[in-house]
Parts: C-alpha cells; sequence; structure tokens
C-alpha cells in the first residue's frame, strides 16, 4: 500500500499521530511559533531531553518522546533562515525532509505531521517551502515504506491551499 500525502489545516499539537515534527531553532530549546506551542503542551520534560542533545544544524534533525504530546514522537528538524534563496536554502530545507524520514522510520513511526519548516520567523516563502516539501518527499517516501501517512499540518488558509495545489498537482 503506498504511503498517503495529504495536508490539513490543524494545531499540530492535538494531532494523534506517531511523531509530529518541530520547527525547531539550532539549540533545540522552546522558542516561538510551532516550536512554543509543541514544548508547552508537551511539558518541561521535552526541553530537559532537547537540552540533553546539543544543538542541531540547519538541514539536519534530532528525535525525542513526545512527553505530554498526543504523538509519541517529537523530530526537532532545523530548517534554514531565508536568505533570498542562493545560499543553499533550497538543499538544507530539502535535508531536513529527508532527515526526519530516516529519522522515523529508524523509529517504527508510520504516521508522521509536518509543518510548514522555516515558513514562520525564518522567512522561507510558503510557496517555495511547500515545493520543497512536497517534492522532497514524494522523491524519497518510497525508500522507507514503513511510513504510511505523511500530514502535511497547516496553520493558515493560505499555506493549506499553497500544499493542497501541490498535492492535486502530484497525483
Amino acid at each position: 500500500m503506498p504511503t498517503t500525502l495529504h495536508a490539513i489545516l490543524a494545531d499540530i499539537t492535538t494531532l494523534h499521530v506517531d511523531a509530529i515534527v518541530n520547527a525547531a531553532h539550532a539549540s533545540l530549546l522552546p522558542s516561538g511559533g510551532v516550536c512554543g506551542a509543541i514544548h508547552r503542551v508537551a511539558g518541561p520534560e521535552l526541553a530537559q531531553a532537547c537540552l540533553m542533545l546539543g544543538s542541531c544544524s540547519a538541514g539536519d534533525a534530532r528525535l525525542t518522546k513526545g512527553y505530554g504530546l498526543p504523538a509519541r514522537y517529537v523530530i526537532h528538524a532545523v530548517g534554514p533562515l531565508w536568505d533570498g534563496g542562493d545560499s543553499g536554502e533550497p538543499n538544507l530545507l530539502a535535508s531536513c525532509y529527508r532527515r526526519c524520514l530516516e529519522l522515523a522510520a529508524g523509529a517504527g513511526i508510520q504516521t508522521i505531521a509536518f509543518p510548514s519548516i522555516s515558513t514562520g520567523i525564518h522567512g522561507y516563502p510558503i510557496d517555495l517551502a511547500a515545493n520543497i516539501a512536497v517534492t522532497t518527499l514524494r522523491a524519497s517516501i518510497a525508500e522507507f515504506p514503513i511510513i504510511r501517512e505523511v500530514i502535511f499540518c497547516c496553520h493558515s488558509s493560505r499555506d493549506l491551499a499553497a500544499y493542497q495545489l501541490l498535492l492535486v498537482r502530484a497525483d
């Protein structure tokens, strides 16, 4: 059975999936946006676990338990800061998505929800970021047959429309 990819408008902290992805900063410590929301719901144990992991480079990711979240795991992905697109941002963003799949498969994760990595305070344009996310996951997912469902969890109707347009085109 092929992996399904779809987009929804929801609060990622409420999803009952095996793992959610945190759009994290290099320090992995709590901050604003999606990251802050995930840490608030997960509780202080998540911050402690992240502190134990140390830092993480842009384009990479780390795995922790979900603690107080409905999701069993959190994959902390560090996306690039947008600098116009000529500083390696597309490759770093694609690397985030691939690395998340690798960690998910290694942990036996079958369902995973992604926010739109780097489009918040990192400033990545949503249309470009969504294209990289969908293209990268479609190209990579066959390598990880354990993953059955990928959700793009959007926080705005504009973001949702960007993902849905790409998902319809790819079908």
